[in-house]
């Protein structure tokens, strides 16, 4: 628009006969001069300001993708302290399950001594209960036939009597190896009256067999009883070892799974790296793409 002007006024000063043709070029040349060094400075601060803009577009998309990766960061931060929360309450009641199934044990230890008193007891009351009989057995010998048959058949009364409750006591209290011993002693009853029956002029000499039989199923069980025991403690042993092979297990699969959190953490480190990797590329190709752009500014300015 200046260099139409300025042509404008020249060609009236043409006209007017007040300048020549070769000044008119060189203001001519001089206005053009002008025009383009003003366009090129308002290119240049064009350009300026183009890069200016851009560069703060980088700058925001930078602070907002270091904004992401944070907030990125903080949610995986806060997943694997949700993960370390679940694996502390895995191993809190695993410790709570470990604890209560020792009180179980104490309990049915407990339960075992109580168990064992009472046979204990049971036993006592047996052969207390066997001495009485054998002092009755011996009045009978002093009584007629017909009251020593009557009396035989109220013990042998009173003995089936007592068996079944001991019977009866022992399927609630004792399993399938005490009802074999019932079974015995109710033969060891029935080999008694039978051979009461058969020879009672031997009576004070079968008495003294029938006690001694009596002492040595006495040892019998006694020794049952502690073989009984012994294989009580082997089965607590047993069960011992089963505890601390459970506890090996747990460790084990709790090392497992804190080599599977690191292996987690280093691929997760990885993802991090190769993110980075990306940004700086991304960075050099828009300060290529700037270059390039400044460059071609550049070539315009240059053919301009």
């Amino acid at each position: 628009m200046a260099v139409r002007q300025t042509e404008r006024i020249d060609e009236i000063k043409i006209l007017k006969g007040t300048l020549s043709i070769k000044e008119m070029m060189t203001e001519n040349k001089k206005a053009r001069d002008r025009e383009r060094e003003t366009e090129r400075e308002r290119h240049t601060e064009r350009q300026t300001e183009r890069e200016r803009d851009t560069e703060r577009d980088t700058e925001r998309e930078t602070e907002r993708e270091t904004e992401r990766e944070t907030e990125r960061e903080r949610q995986r931060e806060r997943q694997r302290e949700r993960q370390r929360e679940r694996k502390r309450e895995t191993e809190r009641e695993t410790e709570r399950e470990t604890e209560r199934e020792t009180e179980r044990e104490r309990q049915r230890e407990r339960h075992r001594e109580r168990e064992t008193e009472r046979e204990r007891q049971r036993e006592k009351r047996r052969e207390r209960e066997t001495e009485r009989e054998t002092q009755r057995e011996r009045k009978t010998e002093r009584e007629t036939e017909t009251e020593r048959e009557r009396q035989r058949e109220r013990h042998r009364e009173r003995d089936r009597e007592r068996h079944r409750e001991r019977h009866r006591e022992r399927d609630r209290e004792r399993d399938t190896e005490r009802e074999t011993e019932r079974d015995r002693d109710r033969e060891r009853h029935r080999e008694r009256d039978t051979e009461r029956d058969r020879d009672r002029e031997r009576q004070r000499e079968r008495d003294r067999e029938t006690q001694r039989e009596r002492d040595t199923e006495r040892d019998t069980e006694r020794e049952r009883q502690r073989e009984r025991q012994r294989e009580r403690q082997r089965e607590r042993q047993r069960e011992r070892q089963r505890d601390t092979e459970r506890e090996t297990q747990r460790e084990r699969h709790r090392e497992r799974d804190r080599e599977r959190d690191r292996e987690g953490e280093t691929q997760r480190e990885r993802d991090r790296e190769r993110d980075r990797e990306r940004h700086r590329e991304r960075d050099t190709e828009r300060e290529r793409q700037r270059e390039r752009d400044r460059e071609r500014h550049r070539e315009r300015d240059t053919e301009r």
